[in-house]
């Protein structure tokens, strides 16, 4: 189904086509039209199936058929990640460029006094991570009485972090009369219970069956000992002339560790993750995109929320911990139907985690060794030694408990610095 049968105006036709599109994904076929009739909306869509244009769109065309005052927003999307919030904030720009909109992104790690004044002229959509938009609240430089459309954006991903506490808080603010929109990879237990006290007799939405990776990407395990994983990479990537690599590790020192590693072979890499400054894990992307750097070394929060044009490899330098990360790791290519590579380096620790991995699939994952790197059979597996299943479990623990990491054991009663930077769960 084209873009032009679905109902758009106009000046919202013309920025899909300057943005390449003709033909609508299945998602977008069939929640924009529901959005359009003004129908609350629960939605599974796995990453890159081009959910964020499936809200986008409709959301701008509402907005255009309602008057604004001028000052207070009409629509907020809520994102779990400053990245995300980032990538939705640009997708609001360039297909509303043809359209009076006026958009504000906020999220934390960089001041607050430029979203303030961006704020006091008047915005009609914001995009905003909790703990930020939560700060503006306290600080009442944000009016939320006026919001027609809440979107709640990677709904599975905000109660893993913690964050339904926030998310209730938020709800308070805003009018009753609403149209609200969940996404979510999952349809959950939690991600129902949600559903059912946010959404008012909404329409279920479902394209894709849970935790499936998109269909153009093909997949690859690389088996090599735990000590060759660098030399191997370094190898792949030279060899075969690969010009824009993301590649994931477990945990944060492990990205830097191997970004400095690649650079020392003389490959041009870059490290993005939570403990980098906004200002730091901006530029790391923006020199990724434009192809400054060769590779970005990052951890999981790069799993979702990048969207990087034409991507061509995702790597799985080291396999995550929980097997739904995985979907979301190689989702970063093979976006918008087209096609992509995902290779993952495992070795002989990452046995398990590789067979929780197919069993998600359900299917096998082709098996290659690389000429040279062929993995020595009396090496024995060793536990994986890392603090993400029980950060993980926190996580999940403090959402499930309406506890997380805006509650006031997680604050500790602190009254210095901002509700952002209180916040034992970064966003």
């Amino acid at each position: 189904m084209l873009f032009n049968q679905l109902g758009l105006s106009a000046e919202l036709l013309r920025a899909v086509v300057d943005r390449g599109y003709l033909e609508a994904t299945p998602i977008q076929q069939q929640a924009i039209p529901l959005i359009l009739e003004g129908r609350d909306v629960l939605a599974a869509a796995q990453t890159g199936t081009g959910k964020t244009a499936g809200f986008t769109l409709p959301l701008l065309q509402r907005l255009q058929a309602t008057p604004s005052d001028g000052r207070r927003p009409r629509a907020l999307i809520l994102t779990p990640t400053r990245e995300l919030a980032a990538q939705v904030g640009e997708s609001v720009r360039e297909y509303g460029r043809h359209l009076p909109v006026r958009t504000a992104i906020i999220f934390g790690g960089v001041s607050i006094q430029p979203q303030i004044s961006r704020l006091r002229k008047g915005v009609d959509v914001v995009i905003a991570t909790p703990g930020r938009l939560l700060d503006h609240v306290e600080q009442r430089t944000i009016d939320l009485s006026c919001v027609e459309i809440f979107v709640l954006d990677e709904a599975d991903r905000m109660l893993d972090m913690g964050f339904i506490r926030d998310i209730r808080r938020v709800l308070k603010l805003l009018p009753r009369q609403r149209q609200n929109l969940l996404f979510s990879a999952t349809f959950s237990k939690e991600i129902r219970q949600l559903a059912s006290d946010l959404l008012d007799k909404p329409t279920e939405i479902q394209v894709a069956e849970r935790n499936t990776a998109a269909d153009g990407v093909k997949q690859i395990v690389h088996p090599v000992d735990r000590r060759r994983k660098r030399e191997l990479i370094s190898h792949l990537i030279r060899t075969e002339d690969w010009s824009q690599v993301l590649v994931f590790t477990r945990t944060k020192h492990g990205a830097n560790r191997l970004a400095e590693q690649l650079t020392g072979d003389g490959l041009s890499a870059t490290a993005i993750h939570g403990n980098k400054s906004q200002g730091a894990r901006t530029k790391a992307l923006a020199d990724f995109k434009k192809g400054d750097v060769r590779i970005l070394v990052a951890t999981d929060i790069a799993a979702r929320g990048l969207d990087i044009d034409r991507l061509p490899y995702v790597v799985n330098y080291e396999l995550p911990n929980t097997p739904g990360d995985y979907v979301h790791r190689i989702g970063r290519t093979a976006r918008a139907g087209r096609e992509g590579h995902a290779v993952s380096l495992v070795c002989i620790d990452e046995k398990q985690l590789l067979a929780d991995i197919e069993r998600l699939l359900k299917l096998p994952i082709d098996k290659i060794v690389v000429p040279g790197y062929e993995p020595d059979s009396r090496i024995k597996a060793e536990p994986i030694q890392n603090g993400g299943s029980q950060q993980q479990r926190r996580h999940k623990s403090n959402a499930r408990y309406g506890g997380g990491a805006g509650s006031r054991q997680s604050r500790g009663g602190s009254r210095g610095g901002s509700y952002e930077s209180r916040r034992r769960v970064g966003t």
